[in-house]
């Protein structure tokens, strides 16, 4: 933790439990939903719905702690959840059977391309939290981990709000960035003089907090330097670490859920019962008691980010690349295969050799992993997990890789996630399509063969291309 300009404002106001109401129950429904909007979220996705709107609808019985949530790249979720009143039903699925829930916290939702209505909610006073769920490409981010300022859209965004700050152009135009969005959001609010807020990145990159303050500041820096500075000394950025597998909706459980409650829901989510929120950081103007629902708030979050990263995140990498390799198409169907279940093991094996032993109870999460791995009916697609893999395997992997092999050891259970990754590339020409370095993996594939392997491990790691022990591992342990 670093010193902060806040005074200490993060201890939560009290608090009554929560209000969940059942499926059907419209008027219980009503009578629970908030009335203001103290939360705006960026980013409206399923994972949102069923972790921190979730956490907050547990929490928040005197219906204070109104969401309005803004879509990312694509406006569709919003007008879908519109047509319900921001309502939506949670299906939680374990592996004996579901159960229902309506929450009504989220009463407004937005095109992201909406900045008029960003900027409104922004420079409110009563607003007190902006989350953030984008993947890990969604913040704008280069191999180094701070704002690529040469990014087309992130530049363009950067001109206009420049001119907005000079009164140059309506303040409407759209802007395509999450950073961007913010710091504009951010201006707004400094311009109405409407106070602190924490800002709370939701997603897999470790010390999130620190990435956003980090691209937050060059991007405000280079766009108002007064700006900059009112951030500095009035925005807080917590970290989290977040744990919740939402698989993507199917019609069927859109159909699912009309037959049991009577509603046609289009925005049902799906997710496990298993929700884990660690945070660390503070909250200089209040927050709900996410406590009170099982959020835990520390220290160091850097322990419980790194089980997350290292166990839960690497082993589902090892599963969506292995696994998709030996025709498998779900979580479940992977972790049932011998060969990877062995895998995983020895994965989980020398992740534990670089975690604390005191404090992070390693036997009983491992245990609580596979059991949520063989859950056959969550149906956590392969390929969803693979997505973007460049960057979630430089922070799920890519450190236990160099741990290992700076203590003189093999590495080869973390190093067989990046040769699955290898192969996952040569298996089929499109499957590096939905990867934020998907142009390299095409030039990388495009060379000789003897070169193919050096350029794409250089992709995750630099130091990999002129290393011809890596190379040599990475080949052995391939699958292809």
């Amino acid at each position: 933790m670093t010193d902060s300009p806040f005074d200490d404002a993060s201890h939560p106001r009290p608090r009554s439990v929560s209000h969940v109401s059942a499926p059907g129950s419209e008027a219980a429904d009503t009578a629970g939903r908030p009335t203001q909007v103290r939360i705006v979220h960026l980013g409206l996705s399923a994972f949102h719905r069923a972790h921190q709107a979730w956490y907050t609808a547990q929490v928040d019985n005197t219906r204070e702690w109104g969401i309005a949530a803004f879509t990312g790249r694509h406006p569709d979720a919003a007008h879908t959840l519109a047509a319900r009143d921001g309502r939506y039903v949670v299906i939680e699925r374990s592996d004996a059977a579901d159960t229902f829930a309506t929450v009504g916290h989220l009463i407004a939702a937005r095109d992201g391309a909406d900045r008029a209505s960003l900027r409104a909610f922004l420079q409110d006073p009563v607003v007190a939290i902006v989350t953030i769920t984008v993947t890990e490409s969604g913040y704008g981010l280069n191999a180094s981990g701070t704002l690529d300022m040469g990014a087309p859209h992130i530049a363009a965004d950067l001109e206009h709000v420049r001119a907005s700050m000079r009164g140059e152009h309506d303040d409407t135009t759209a802007l395509s960035s999450t950073i961007g969005r913010l710091v504009d959001g951010l201006a707004a609010r400094r311009s109405h003089r409407a106070g602190p807020l924490a800002v709370l990145p939701c997603d897999n990159l470790p010390s999130n907090g620190e990435l956003v303050r980090r691209a937050v500041r060059d991007f405000a820096t280079a766009a108002d330097e007064q700006l900059a500075r009112w951030i500095e000394s009035n925005v807080s950025f917590v970290s989290t670490s977040v744990d919740r597998i939402t698989p993507r909706t199917r019609p069927e459980d859109i159909d699912l859920v009309e037959r049991k409650t009577g509603f046609r829901d289009e925005g049902v989510v799906v997710t496990e019962p298993h929700h884990n929120w660690i945070l660390a950081g503070q909250f200089p103007a209040g927050r709900p008691e996410w406590e009170r629902a099982g959020a835990q708030f520390v220290e160091d979050i850097r322990p419980f980010e790194n089980r997350k990263l290292w166990m839960l995140n690497g082993a589902h990498s090892l599963l969506a690349y292995a696994g998709t390799i030996r025709g498998h198409e779900t979580v479940d169907q992977a972790i049932a295969d011998p060969v990877l279940l062995r895998q995983v093991n020895f994965l989980w094996n020398l992740a534990g050799r670089h975690l604390p032993q005191q404090g992070l109870a390693l036997p009983r999460y491992r245990a609580e992993l596979l059991e949520r791995f063989q859950n056959r009916r969550i149906r956590h697609g392969l390929r969803q997990i693979a997505a973007d893999g460049t960057l979630k395997l430089r922070s799920r992997t890519v450190p236990l890789v160099v741990a290992e092999l700076q203590a003189g050891r093999d590495a080869n259970a973390a190093l067989r996630v990046v040769a699955a990754w290898v192969d996952y590339q040569h298996a089929a020409p499109g499957n590096s399509e939905s990867d934020a370095e998907a142009l390299r993996i095409r030039e990388a594939l495009n060379k000789t063969s003897s070169e193919q392997l050096p350029a794409l491990l250089e992709i995750l790691e630099p130091s990999w291309r002129h290393n011809p022990d890596v190379h040599r591992r990475v080949q052995m342990l391939r699958a292809l």
